[in-house]
């Protein structure tokens, strides 16, 4: 039964050009399963969506290739639920000066976590044992100063149950996408699977690493190289991002003359997308004296079935007040 696990870095994918997104859809892709499995979400969760809400980067790109391919993709966390039991527990925790204490005897190795996290990675670096090491490291320590239990969302008793439904699986390939903290407890579960292995970049893959760079622009960017690159990727994504970047120089003329066409364009991949451009296009309206035109395009974003928080927050922001920059 050959199993793959692909820990995701739910948003922190954006700072890793060689194990982005579409890399772990690639390395998916290219395993031929019988089978998506989701192990730290549970039915509902999937139902409902709550990835999204999550910033699980590439549940944005495997689902839809999924669906287009006929390829099942099933959530096994049937306790999923216990999952909140952890940010709970340090909530309860701050209330307290002794608990105050406890969290702060964890902060070096929410530390340690932070660097694993942000530390571009290679595609197969989380298979190698010194990664793996840290991440036990962390782990360990975790369980060592508050148990586990609560503190950890009962973590190491759910991939134990996800697990057995992985074997119970019986004949096929299977890809199981897992937090990066559930996925060293699968990794020792499941004896014969095998995490990320090495991966030649692909087109698609140096595609997404410009523009998750172009969605952290930073002044010290090359803008002009980065518009350049974006012309050269070509899809609503880098075109919106581009208006961006044009946003961030002070031009939202040149800004908005990107944007129109995406209000036409006929796109729901990313999801993420529809929400952002029609936010923002409501504030180039506003930039240069539409205020009809960009309320309604606040109203639209909210109208829509699902859009990140952060494009609900600007538009609800731009129904308040029209938008002006610093």
């Amino acid at each position: 039964m050959p199993v793959l696990i692909l820990p995701t870095l739910g948003p922190f994918h954006i700072l890793h050009p060689r194990y982005n997104a579409v890399t772990v859809l690639e390395m998916a892709r290219a395993w031929e399963p019988r089978a998506i499995l989701l192990a730290s979400y549970g039915p509902a969760e999937l139902a409902a969506g709550s990835w999204r809400d999550a910033g699980d980067l590439p549940l944005f790109h495997l689902l839809p290739w999924a669906e287009a391919n006929g390829v099942e993709v099933a959530a096994l966390d049937q306790q999923s639920d216990l999952k909140a039991q952890a940010e709970q527990f340090r909530e309860a925790l701050a209330q307290f000066p002794k608990g105050q204490e406890i969290l702060a005897q964890a902060s070096g190795l929410e530390g340690r976590l932070q660097t694993l996290l942000t530390r571009p990675l290679l595609p197969a670096e989380p298979s190698s044992p010194a990664f793996l090491a840290e991440l036990w490291g962390y782990l360990e320590g975790f369980a060592g100063v508050f148990g586990e239990g609560p503190a950890t969302g009962f973590r190491e008793g759910r991939m134990r149950a996800v697990a057995e439904k992985i074997r119970a699986l019986g004949e096929g390939r299977w890809v199981v996408l897992a937090d990066l903290l559930d996925y060293p407890y699968l990794l020792r579960e499941l004896p014969g699977a095998v995490g990320p292995q090495e991966h030649a970049s692909s087109p698609a893959e140096a595609d997404r690493a410009i523009l998750d760079r172009a969605w952290r622009l930073e002044e010290k960017d090359d803008w002009g190289l980065l518009l350049q690159q974006l012309q050269e990727v070509g899809t609503e994504e880098a075109q919106y991002l581009a208006a961006q970047v044009y946003l961030a120089a002070g031009q939202p003329e040149d800004a908005l003359a990107l944007m129109e066409p995406l209000l036409h364009a006929d796109f729901v991949h990313p999801a993420y997308l529809p929400g952002y451009v029609l936010a923002r296009y409501g504030q180039l309206q506003d930039l240069v004296g539409n205020r009809p035109a960009a309320l309604k395009a606040y109203q639209a974003a909210l109208a829509l079935s699902w859009a990140p928080a952060e494009a609900r927050e600007i538009a609800l922001a731009g129904q308040r007040t029209p938008f002006k920059l610093c």
